[in-house]
């Protein structure tokens, strides 16, 4: 369910993305007002994110988790029904909001204050409440995968026995109970800013729109690596399947998994360097961002350890991978590059920032 959901999602929000190409295949308006347009890019990235990426990681890890730790089932498998069923509610709850009067949300996938709050649309309140049922099935999928991890694998299995898939989720679990509420509380500032007469976000009330963007990014940028520690997992059991040897570096993995995961909360400001944060502010998250680019890069070096002189078999599931490998340290690199502040200067709110996201998350 959590598979067929996650592709029907992604032919949604891919939708989305083709038209939005279409319109910028010329200088011009092309085929879609300026206001429509701004409306697509708002539920592409939240459609892409919270209904098709998320929810077929989940799904592999319904799949794949207790398989590999030896369980016949998740802990829970009610909560787990639970956690599935919010997720069509709540797409169909996002989606609603280009027909409830007035425009849809039209502010970026962001929805940086003041344009969600003093300037949001109506359609801006379903996506609140959307944002919280995503956030709920999110935070009970990663419970029941910690409980299943921790309470059912096999006899006689440690937790560095354990496949690095399972790993990346067990972490990746952890990073979502950790995320969600901040992006839940966000959501519900946002809400009483438009319709309860807070100045959270409101400079005019002693308010700071530049608080969003921390609590935003806080949750934002770990966020990422939610999406990519799964997929790392994948990636780092197909490589030694069809290379014929075990994964290089194992223990190291698992300990890089670890590190990504502690260091993607202290690099969200990397995102927020022309907001006029202190310089000795910007040095830190300067070099968190490139210090996180190590353990990556040892995930890397294992991937093209674990292949070379191996007996490789150019499956497509391999092919894949080493595709995988290839734009994945394309994405990285480009993702150096934005961590220098005066260089992100230059490269801010350009497409040279949407080019990164994607290179590191299309893969």
């Amino acid at each position: 369910l959590y598979l067929w959901f996650s592709f029907l999602m992604f032919l949604v929000a891919g939708s989305m993305a083709l038209l939005m190409r279409i319109e910028l295949s010329m200088p011009g308006e092309q085929i879609m007002q300026p206001l429509f347009y701004n409306q697509l890019v708002t539920a592409h990235g939240l459609v892409m994110i919270f209904g098709a990426i998320m929810p077929a990681l989940t799904g592999f890890a319904n799949w794949q988790i207790p398989l590999m730790i030896g369980a016949g089932d998740l802990a829970f498998p009610r909560l787990n029904n639970w956690s599935f069923w919010l997720l069509p509610f709540a797409m169909a709850l996002l989606l609603s909001s280009f027909f409830v009067g007035g425009p849809a949300p039209d502010f970026g996938w962001t929805f940086y204050a003041p344009l969600s709050t003093t300037y949001g649309p109506p359609g801006t309140d379903s996506m609140i409440l959307a944002i919280h049922l995503l956030g709920a099935s999110s935070i009970m999928g990663s419970i029941n995968i910690i409980a299943t991890i921790l309470n059912l694998r096999a006899p006689g299995m440690t937790l560095l026995n354990m496949p690095i898939f399972v790993w990346g989720w067990f972490v990746t679990s952890f990073l979502i109970l950790a995320i969600m509420p901040i992006l839940a509380a966000t959501v519900t500032m946002v809400l009483t800013d438009r319709h309860f007469g807070t100045s959270f976000f409101s400079a005019a009330g002693g308010g700071d729109p530049v608080l969003f963007q921390h609590l935003f990014w806080f949750f934002g940028h770990p966020e990422v690596y939610v999406l990519a520690m799964p997929a790392f997992g994948i990636i780092s059991e197909i490589i030694p399947t069809f290379s014929r040897k075990p994964l290089f570096g194992a223990d190291c993995m698992v300990y890089a998994i670890i590190a990504i995961a502690f260091l993607s909360f202290i690099v969200w400001v990397h995102h927020m360097f022309t907001t006029g944060v202190l310089l000795v502010t910007q040095l830190f998250f300067m070099y968190t961002t490139m210090i996180i680019a190590v353990p990556t890069g040892i995930k890397v070096f294992n991937w093209v350890a674990t292949m070379h002189r191996g007996a490789i078999s150019f499956e497509p599931a391999m092919l894949f991978a080493i595709a995988f490998v290839l734009m994945f340290t394309f994405g990285g690199l480009t993702g150096i590059m934005l961590s220098v502040v005066p260089a992100d200067y230059q490269y801010h709110d350009s497409y040279f920032v949407v080019g990164h996201f994607h290179y590191v998350i299309v893969t």
